[in-house]
């Protein structure tokens, strides 16, 4: 079966074409600045064929018949014609306390989406007009919503439940629900068939670290707690965003810089983390080059997410009752010894121990552990899109 992947932003649609008999990406790309003056849609194929379009796009609705005219196109193409996308499958940031599993979209469930807005405002909308665009412009596709929140459903309360009134978890659903879910997911999986065991007998923490960043602890396949919380803010430092943080901080700078709501909104999610402390970039790669040659306060960044990391970490392994294996991931979990090193400089008291040249020497996926090390520490890329392609299809063989 032949499935589209959408991720929606604001103003991007982020798109793979995968076939799912043999799982492979038949054509990836991004379609961003839409309601721009010059949106710009960047496409490869997997022959390795690229082509960047400059166009007027003023809406996802536009954005999606651009990709599918791409896709089906002689020139650039890798299908005929668009009937042959079977399916579309969604990622929807997210599912709230309804949602445990993907599910097929229909009427009754964008009612759903749409309650569910006020949980993620930054997310959701874009979320839902994507699906919008795609039922528009692939009405006679099935289609699928995968949560980012959905693995991380089977946390127990004491996980879940913040110190505030219960009553206002009740009214209002505020708990921790995590993210990256589909990320944790899959790494979790490639880990214990790296390491030659069961996931079902593991005790995995998993650390997706991208510019957003996230930990989990995967108790035999189960995540029974994640870093992110109520809203993707909370848990590690990330490139722009402040992680963990004292919340009568945010009351004390409200008063005294007279912030708003947005403003402070903005200034915890777009202006704090790596950035905010460094003053040089979000960028790990830039943070580790400026903290090389002692620039700003890069290094007090580099040793501050590490050491948030590496707390976590830790913590998880006690909630956990021990520790097997430890998963990095994403971009800077994927491509940054000095990260994964000076995480587990420290965890030696666990029986973790990583081996310096094959922790600077990774490709794919790479155990970097010593051999005699008790806790296996891996490296897997991650593929969200893929979790999002098998959901689909095994969503509609339910519905068939």
């Amino acid at each position: 079966m032949k499935v589209l992947v959408i991720n929606c932003g604001s103003s991007s649609v982020k798109y793979q074409l995968i076939d799912t008999d043999g799982e492979k990406a038949l054509a990836k790309g991004v379609v961003s600045r839409i309601g721009m003056s010059a949106a710009v849609l960047s496409h490869k194929a997997h022959d390795g064929r690229e082509t960047k379009i400059t166009a007027e796009i003023l809406d996802h609705i536009q954005a999606i018949e651009y990709v599918v005219t791409i896709l089906t196109s002689e020139r650039h193409g890798v299908i005929e014609k668009m009937e042959e996308i079977e399916a579309v499958g969604h990622r929807v940031v997210h599912g709230g306390e309804q949602f445990a599993d993907s599910v097929k979209i229909d009427s009754e469930l964008m009612t759903q989406l749409r309650s569910l807005i006020e949980l993620a405002p930054l997310h959701n909308p874009h979320n839902i007009r994507g699906i919008q665009a795609c039922l528009k412009t692939l009405p006679n596709a099935p289609q699928v919503a995968v949560f980012d929140t959905a693995f991380h459903h089977e946390m127990p309360p004491h996980a879940y439940i913040y110190g505030i009134p219960y009553v206002l978890y009740k009214r209002y659903g505020i708990r921790r629900y995590g993210f990256h879910g589909m990320s944790h997911h899959f790494v979790s999986e490639r880990a214990a068939a790296l390491v030659g065991k069961d996931r079902g007998d593991l005790r995995i923490v998993t650390a997706h670290l991208g510019n957003g960043a996230s930990v989990a602890a995967i108790d035999k396949g189960v995540s029974v707690d994640t870093s992110m919380g109520f809203t993707p803010l909370e848990g590690l430092l990330m490139g722009t965003r402040s992680g963990d943080l004292d919340p009568a901080i945010i009351l004390h700078l409200m008063g005294r810089e007279e912030l708003t709501l947005h403003e402070a909104n903005t200034l915890l999610n777009k202006h704090s983390g790596v950035a905010g402390v460094s003053g040089v970039s979000s960028d790990m790669r830039e943070i580790e080059e400026a903290a090389e040659a002692n620039e700003g306060n890069a290094k007090l960044a580099l040793d501050m997410y590490c050491y948030r990391l590496k707390k976590y970490v830790a913590g998880y392994a006690a909630a956990m009752g021990g520790l097997d294996v430890l998963v990095f991931t994403a971009g800077v979990g994927e491509n940054s010894p000095i990260v994964r090193a000076k995480c587990c400089d420290t965890l030696g008291f666990i029986g973790l121990h990583i081996d310096d040249e094959k922790n600077q020497n990774v490709d794919g996926e790479t155990i970097i552990s010593t051999d005699d090390s008790a806790v296996k520490v891996a490296v897997v890329p991650t593929n969200e899109e893929l979790v999002i392609a098998r959901d689909t299809i095994r969503i509609l063989g339910k519905e068939a």
